[in-house]
Formats: C-alpha cells, structure tokens, sequence
C-alpha cells in the first residue's frame, strides 16, 4: 500500500479524516479540498517554496487544512502558540516572516474556490518554534525535502508507524494536547498521512480521556507523563468503568516518565506504551515496550541513522555508563535556528545537536536520562538531579505532581527543594511534609532528598500539561514564591 494524505483523499474521499471535540466529521475529500484552496490562495499572496505560513489556529480542521496545504506546496508552515499573550504571539508571527498569517478572521479571504493541485507539488515542511523556557522561542528550520509529496510524507509517516507500533490500516488516532506542541503535531499528521481518522479532545482530563478512548475504539495517542499520573491517581473503581482494550500505541515524549509510573500503567494497559528522546530540532531514540520492560528507565536505542555520543564540558566522549550531555548525529544536515546564528553555533558541534539534556548509555547502547543540564543542580559541589527526586516523590500516593528546584543557599550555592500539589482529598500539613521526606530517604540517598518541601494548591502547568518549572525556578531566585 501506498501512503501519503492526497493519496488517500483521492483513493477515500468519503472516509472520515477528522473527528473534532463536537463529534463533526470532517472527510478526507473536504479536507483535502480546503487544504488545495488554502494552497492557491497562499500562491495568490506570492508563496513561493521556501516561504513561511503562520497559522494562529485552534485544535480544528482549518490547522490541518494550512497544513497540507503548506506540505503540498513546499512552503514551511509554522503553528503559533495561541495560549500567548498578544505580543508573545507578534513576536512569532513577526521573526517567521510568513507570506500570510491564517487565522480564524482571515481564512475566509485565502480560500480560492473549486482549486486544485498546486501546479508545482512540492514536499514542504513545519518549522516549530521551540518554547522559549530558556529565553525568547526560535524556529527551529530543517532543509526542505524534496521529491513527490505522498512519497516524502506518505513515507516518513510509514516509517514512524513502523517505530512506534502504530497500525497501518485505518484506526483512531486522539489528540490530547494542542496542535502547535511538536508530540501532538506529529501524532495527528502520521495519522492523516496514513489515511486513518484524527479525534480531537475539547479538553483533556483524566475521566475524560478513558471516556474518548472507549467511545471511539482509541488506538493511538500521544501523551505526556504528568497525564499518566493523573489518570494512576483516579479510584481503581473509576479506571475499571472504561475499556480500553482498543489501544495499541501510546507513545510519550516530553519529560522523564517516572518508571514507576510507567510500569503502573503498563501493568493496567498492557505493554503498549512507547517512549521517544528527542525534540523539536532531532529525534534519537525509540524505547518499545519489550525493551523498556526489560531495561526499566531507558529512553530507547538509536534509531536508524542516529549516533549518540555523551561528552563532558570539554568535548570529550565518555566511556559506556558515565554521565555527560547528550550529542545526537542524526545522520544529515543539523537543524538551525531562524534568524539566530549565535543559538545555532551553541546548539552544534560540528555535525552533532544537543538538546541540553544530560544521560549516559550503557553497555548495550541503550540511552538512560538524568535531567535537562538546565535544570541541574549542585547543592555543596554535588550534583543533584531533579527528576531523579521527583521520581521518589510521585511514588507516593498523597503526592498529586511534584517539581524538585534548586534555590539559594548561603551555605550549600543551592539547595534541594520540592514543590508539591497534594493529592485530591490530602491536606498540606507539617506533617504530610515530615512523612514525605521520610519516604524519599527510604528510595534515594538523604544528600539527594529536598531540604524543604513547600505545598501550593495547583502547580502552574503549560496547555500540553507540563509544568512550567522555570516559572517556579524564577520565583525563589527572586525571593517571591509562594506557598500554602
């Protein structure tokens, strides 16, 4: 069988490409011809291949639709964050210098009707913008492909089902995060490359998802590991009122996954969870379930092409089992940052791309993380790593979410402090703290445990569910957080 989006919509107009959190369907025939009227009218404004389209669009058709458009016509197409604020979101739109920005109010005036295929079909590109956790967010822009645009995405998207344990034939794929989050992107572009039905979630919650899964015969998702503890955390009466039975693939990127928690839900869905390492600029490594099972806490292998190499702060490789910053050779050209030569040169060495994370691999090539080298900390000359600590802490029924910082201290530089969201029905007490810090001494060594553990009532979370550690981090270097 042969893949790619238009492939399909000519092949199954009426097959449903898209469900949205209203239960519309929208066919792959009109979605398709959205996408080539959206395609003709960017021709109209001078898109040219290499140009840039920004699109500030919700979890709805229209986002697909500026998609493939922009995939059809070798344009680089760029998802805006829209829960910025207003002049977060002119400064993206500003530094991608789109040919056209498609919103809500101007897709109207792009759409040119009864158009078809570009006359020029030509594979283009997302260029995502990373988060900007670490200073203002870059695009971060891949060559162009080249080459006929089913084959180019019909076949990276074969190559990501064949990885992840996705099906080939028609399924259900759910989106549990917003569109212009590189996970939930790739997830609900594969799908539609592979001919198989998007659902859209309004809104995620732990019920809510169990819900959508039995509803629909949910077969894949991408998630992040903050969701799997919310839904271990629901009564066992609750999880046991749903069927799942349907999932085959659930594959989470994002942040270290505790391996208890992995196991857990393991242990409720079967060995259908997959892992990848990597990010917006390069993605490494691929754990299936067989190999995390029996390597628990392990990011996976390289996949085909990718070498790693884990080097020290002076550049050099480090032996099988220590620790350093992780260095990815993918194999082809690196990634640069839009407009931003200075970042570019930080992020390369030579042919290699770090994402700024710090692991080690061990004798059978499996990469295991620490933490991001960011959020490292170094209490009195010893390092500590935070999602080591965390890890300790969630095992912990009362904990709902923990983050693990280091702030100031006169004596030690930094010092080892949780912020914990208590469990629905738990109250943030002395003692809870004293009983927590009890039960991490019994997982991980007293040096690595929080010298203080403050409670808030909800930690401060990014749409996609992660927590915005930086927000906090920023909080207790300027003397100004607070707790309950």
């Amino acid at each position: 069988m042969e893949w790619g989006f238009w492939r399909a919509a000519t092949a199954r107009p009426e097959a449903v490409a898209i469900v949205d959190g209203a239960g519309n369907e929208t066919s792959y025939g009109e979605l398709l011809a959205m996408s080539r009227s959206l395609a003709a009218g960017l021709r109209e404004r001078g898109g040219r291949r290499g140009d840039v389209v920004a699109a500030v669009l919700g979890n709805e058709p229209a986002f697909f639709a500026t998609q493939l458009a922009a995939f059809e016509s070798g344009l680089y197409f760029t998802p805006v964050n829209t829960h910025l604020a207003a002049p977060e979101i002119d400064y993206v739109v500003a530094d991608c210098e789109p040919v056209a920005v498609v919103t809500g109010e101007t897709i109207p005036a792009l759409l040119v009707p009864d158009a078809g295929a570009p006359p020029e079909r030509s594979p283009g590109l997302q260029m995502m913008y990373t988060s900007g956790t670490t200073g203002k967010p870059k695009g971060v822009k891949k060559p162009l492909p080249v080459g006929d645009p089913d084959d180019v995405h019909g076949g990276n998207a074969a190559r990501t089902a064949q990885g992840f344990g996705v099906p080939l034939e028609p399924h259900r794929h759910l989106v549990c995060g917003p569109l212009y989050h590189a996970g939930p992107f790739v997830g609900a572009g594969t799908t539609l490359q592979l001919g198989a039905t998007v659902v859209l979630l309004d809104k995620w919650s732990p019920e809510g998802f169990l819900a959508a899964v039995e509803r629909h015969r949910i077969a894949t998702t991408q998630m992040v590991p903050t969701m799997f503890h919310r839904l271990l955390a629901l009564p066992e009466a609750v999880r046991d009122r749903y069927d799942v039975s349907s999932l085959r693939s659930v594959f989470h990127t994002g942040a270290p996954c505790p391996v208890d928690v992995k196991q857990r839900l393991m242990d409720w869905w079967g060995p259908v969870v997959y892992e990848t390492y990597g990010g917006t600029e390069s993605i490494a490594t691929i754990a299936t379930p067989k190999r995390w099972l029996s390597k628990p806490g392990t990011v996976g292998r390289p996949i085909n092409g990718v070498t790693l190499h884990i080097l020290d702060d002076d550049g050099y490789e480090l032996a099988s089992g220590e620790t350093g910053e992780i260095w990815i050779d993918s194999g082809v050209e690196p990634p640069e940052y839009h407009g931003d030569p200075d970042k570019t040169a930080r992020m390369r060495r030579g042919g290699l791309v770090s994402l700024g994370d710090i692991g080690f691999v061990d004798a059978d090539g499996c990469l295991f993380l620490r933490d991001r080298k960011i959020d490292l900390i170094i209490s009195g000359g010893v390092n500590v790593y935070p999602a080591e600590v965390e890890s300790a802490l969630l095992a912990d029924p009362r904990v709902g979410d923990a983050v693990v910082i280091g702030a100031p201290d006169p004596e030690w530089g930094e010092q080892v402090v949780a912020i914990v969201e208590p469990a629905d029905g738990v109250v943030a007490s002395g003692e809870l703290a004293a009983s927590l810090l009890d039960e991490c001494r019994a997982r991980i060594a007293a040096f690595k445990c929080p010298r203080r553990i403050d409670f808030v009532a909800t930690l401060p979370r990014l749409p996609n569910g992660k927590v915005e550690k930086r927000r906090l981090r920023d909080a207790y270097w300027a003397g100004t957080a607070r707790a309950i």
